[in-house]
This record gives structure tokens, sequence and C-alpha cells, in this order.
């Protein structure tokens, strides 16, 4: 049923319906014998009748109230009132109190899905203080007895239709939790995506966009050179397409060794001396894939936004630092490269931080579980 709520609230409410059905027909039935053997008059049999079926009707209207959260059926709720109250003083001592449970019951019952418990109880101890002595009048029993058959049904109806109504609500959070949990699996599968396609496109792009520049310059001065760059950027060109074909697979990997060897050398080639000095034998396979994307968004950001000409690269013991003295200006580090890389980062158990030191660096450090 949580899977299919609207095949739960047709059940409970048809259920519902079917009993309210079978009461107003038993209580036709009762009538119309009653009238048959002279004990209540054609015209007061009638007015009870109405009375009684109108009652009958508005119930469904008020339960569906209840079932759709619509606003407070008041009208409904006064009008169900007027004639409970108008029903129990015309029922003539020959129809017994259990009519008078029934449709008393029934209106408190259809108060207690619509307004608070507190409300509801009220109404159900003034309504016991008018038909326990309705009771003990007319079928001549003990008062004891009279509120102790007043009271179950006044408690009994109300409570089973107020689980009635718990029920399916319960059913309905349900399905908007499972509907809310997979439109966040989505949403968070989305941003992973978003996040790895940015991690793999954005140092394979400024790598390529610093190899073209730099052969442009080499273009009148060494076309044997330029032809090179030009070559590796092909390659690079190459590399990252199957890096964004392996990424919406789902089984791309960064290898550490290779990361560091490859951020080395773009380095160096935009004109930044790097030093690497890496102790990574004891790290996991999993660790060195997260330092690996800590290396790779560290360089794409220093190709993108530094003027650095050093850059040092130190790991041991699962943590990453990598400085550089291209600092220029105030810092952000809330691009969406930085911040997707702290999100794996924390999401693995690590952390991360970046930002510049006293000393005019720039500092990117990465802390992983080795």
């Amino acid at each position: 049923m949580a899977a299919r709520p609207e095949l739960a609230r047709k059940v409970l409410l048809y259920w519902m319906d079917g009993m309210i059905a079978f009461i107003a027909v038993a209580f036709t039935f009762m009538l119309i014998g009653l009238t048959a053997m002279g004990t209540l008059s054609r015209e007061r049999a009638i007015l009870v009748g109405v009375l009684l079926l109108t009652q009958f009707a508005v119930f469904p209207f008020i339960l569906r109230a209840a079932y759709d959260d619509k606003p407070r059926p008041t009208v409904l709720l006064a009008v169900s009132g007027m004639v409970m109250l108008v029903s129990i003083t015309l029922i003539p001592p020959g129809l017994g109190t259990s009519t008078w449970e029934i449709v008393a019951g029934l209106w408190l019952a259809g108060l207690a899905i619509s307004v608070p418990w507190r409300v509801s109880v009220a109404f159900g101890v003034a309504l016991a203080a008018i038909t326990v002595p309705l009771a003990v009048y007319v079928s001549k029993i003990a008062p004891v007895w009279a509120l102790l058959g007043e009271a179950v049904t006044l408690v009994i109806t109300p409570l089973a239709m107020w689980l009635w109504v718990w029920l399916w609500r319960t059913i309905k959070e349900a399905h908007e939790s499972q509907e809310a949990k997979s439109r966040l699996a989505v949403a968070e599968e989305r941003l992973r995506f978003a996040r790895d396609l940015h991690d793999l496109l954005g140092h394979s792009l400024s790598v390529i966009s610093i190899k073209s520049e730099l052969a442009a310059k080499l273009s009148a001065k060494d076309a044997g050179r330029a032809a090179g760059e030009m070559s590796q950027v092909r390659e690079l060109a190459g590399g990252a397409l199957a890096e964004v074909q392996a990424a919406v697979e789902g089984y791309r990997s960064l290898d550490l060794t290779l990361e560091l060897a490859t951020v080395r050398a773009t380095l160096e080639a935009a004109g930044a001396r790097c030093t690497v000095e890496a102790s990574t034998d004891d790290l996991s396979p999993a660790a060195r894939a997260l330092l690996a994307w800590a290396v790779r968004e560290g360089a794409t950001n220093i190709l993108k936004h530094s003027t650095a000409t050093r850059c040092a690269i130190t790991i041991d013991r699962g943590v990453l630092e990598m400085r550089n003295n291209g600092v220029k200006g105030p810092q952000r580090t809330t691009g969406s490269g930085l911040r997707g890389l702290s999100e794996r980062l924390t999401a693995a158990g690590g952390t991360f931080s970046a930002s510049a030191t006293d000393s005019g660096e720039f500092l990117l450090r990465a802390a992983v579980p080795a």
C-alpha cells in the first residue's frame, strides 16, 4: 500500500463508506418494522429516517476532508451535530439506547478527525451528559450501566475513526518520504556527476589551453617543438574524451603516481618549477584515488588562478600539501572545483582546506584515512 497510496486511500474510504451504508440500511429497515408494528407513527418514522439518513450522508464528506487534508468542514460538522441532537430527542423508547449511541458516536467520530483532541473530549463529555439521563429514563436501567454503555461507544467509535485516518496519513507520509528519498538520491547523483565532470575536464582543458598558447608562441620560432606541443594537445584531448566516457559509465579512476608525474610536467611546461616528495606505499587504493583527485584539482587551480613560479607537493601518511607562490589578490576558496573536492574528501572521512598563508603562499591541504 505504501507504494500505491491512492489505492490505500480508496480501500480505506470505501470500506468506511460500506459500513456507513450498512448501518443506514439497517436503520431504515428498523424504522419500517416499527412502523408496521404500530410502535412508531408513519410521520415520526419518516422524520427520524430523514434525520438519520442525513447524518449518514454527511459523514463521508467529513471523512474525505480529513483524508485529503482539506480545510475543516465546519458547516458539515454543524449540520451533522444539529441532526444528531434532534434525532436523540425524537427516537422513541422502543428503539433502545443503541440508536442514540451510534448517532452520537458517529458525529463525535467526525469531530475527532477534524479538530484537536481536547475539543473532542469536551464534546464527548457533553454528549454523555445528555444521552446518559435519556438512557436511564427511557430504558429504566441503572445509571452506572447507562454511563458505561454510552462512554464505551463515545470513546471507541471516535478512537477507531481516528486510528483509521492515522493509518492513512502514515501510509501517505511513508510514500512521500520514499519519493523525497528518491529525489534526493537523483539530486546527489547529478551533483556527483557534475563534480566529477568538472574535475575531469577542468584539468585537461587547462593543460590544453596552456599548451596551445605555448605552441602558438613557438610556431614562429621553433616549428618542430610547436608541432610536438600540438601533438600533446591532441593526446590530451583524446585522453579527456576517454575520461569523460569512462565517467559516464561509472568506471573511471585516477592513478596517484601517474597524476603526480603529469602534474609536475604540466606545471613545469607552464613555467612553474615543481618538486614532488610523496610517500604513498602505505595508502589504500581508495586513499590514493582521493589524493589523485586533490592533486589534479590543485594543479588546475594553479594553472587557472595563479602566477606561480614554484610549487611543492608533499604526501606523507595520507596528508597532501600543495604550496605555490602564485597568490595574487584576495583568494576565493568556494569555487565549484574546490567545493566538490571538499565534499568528496569529507564524505570519505577526510579533511580539506585551501587558503593563503602568512608567508604569502597558497596552501592546499588534503588528508585521507590511510
